[in-house]
């Protein structure tokens, strides 16, 4: 896939100092995080019969840049922030899952009003990393989170049976889950069966490996009350779904087909019992047509709302 550039529709600025303010603050009253995650405006509220609509901006952190065959699209981060605000300034997308640099940026930017805030917890299994199954939680903790006054936070959790830092990071996530609970926030778990194939990993996306992945990842920790699971798209997903009574969110991934099929296999999906709506990032952020505000509505579209929003 090549990446044309935003649509000049969706292009807030192309000045080059549009985001100098930001580090300015950083430098000179870094406290100010703090202050806006504390002043921001809640979400308010998940509810039954709403599917909520989450975009993911936590790859960079991984080292994961590349969107499609650009292996540096997620590289310039005012580009980022730039499509991030497009995205959010839809009110069918309900919140962020973010690493906490970007976390910080769009607090800053009071880009987070009303919406919900995942912050991404495991950054440490770096694309490409000899040891990459060694995923240890070099981001957000629960603490942290709590902090920010954030709804939760999402761990991936790759499960390697060939790799023996896989039980170190099942343990890591199990202690994440629980950490998270006793705080009463979201467990956003997203698992794979992975394996390494001439020096990269590569997620098993069969149908048969998605389900034993969901086995796995929904018994990690004490209690599950605060677990959700965070799902690819996959051929038989009546199967995968019928594997979980968790609420569970659809990740985007970067896809091979056309937009419209992903839609459409998103759209299929979407209708089953116990999907709570989507979680994507490149797909939306970075599509091949650059119109942001565009794809954004599209996969807005899709969602199911058979309960409505409560007042604030």
């Amino acid at each position: 896939m090549t990446l044309t550039p935003l649509a000049s529709n969706n292009a807030l600025d192309d000045d080059p100092r549009r985001y100098e303010h930001l580090s300015t603050i950083r430098l000179e009253d870094p406290d100010a995080v703090a202050r806006a995650a504390k002043s921001r405006r809640r979400h308010p509220g998940l509810k039954s019969g709403r599917q909520n609509f989450i975009v993911a901006a936590d790859h960079p952190a991984r080292g994961a840049l590349a969107v499609g065959s650009d292996p540096v699209a997620m590289a310039d981060r005012r580009q980022l922030l730039d499509r991030l605000q497009i995205a959010l300034a839809n009110p069918a997308v309900d919140g962020v899952l973010a690493s906490p640099d970007i976390m910080d940026d769009l607090l800053l930017l009071g880009a987070l009003d009303g919406k919900l805030v995942f912050g991404s917890m495991n950054r440490g299994g770096l694309s490409g990393l000899v040891n990459e199954f060694d995923d240890r939680f070099t981001g957000h903790t629960a603490a942290a989170l709590e902090a920010l006054g954030a709804d939760g936070g999402k761990m991936l959790t790759r499960i390697c049976l060939g790799d023996p830092d896989t039980v170190a990071t099942l343990e890591a996530t199990a202690k994440a889950i629980d950490s998270l609970a006793e705080r009463k926030l979201i467990a956003m778990v997203e698992p794979f069966l992975s394996v390494r194939e001439n020096g990269k990993v590569r997620n098993d996306l069969s149908t048969n490996a998605v389900i034993k992945s969901i086995a796995i990842a929904e018994g990690l920790g004490s209690t599950s009350a605060y677990t959700w699971m965070k799902l690819p798209v996959v051929a038989e997903m009546e199967r995968v779904m019928a594997a979980t009574t968790m609420p569970t969110v659809l990740l985007g991934g970067d896809p091979d087909g056309t937009q419209d099929e992903v839609f459409a296999s998103w759209q299929a999906a979407l209708a089953l019992p116990g999907v709570q709506g989507l979680t994507v990032g490149r797909t939306l952020l970075y599509p091949a047509d650059g119109d942001v505000a565009g794809a954004v509505a599209s996969a807005a579209s899709l969602l199911h709302h058979t309960t409505e929003i409560p007042e604030n």
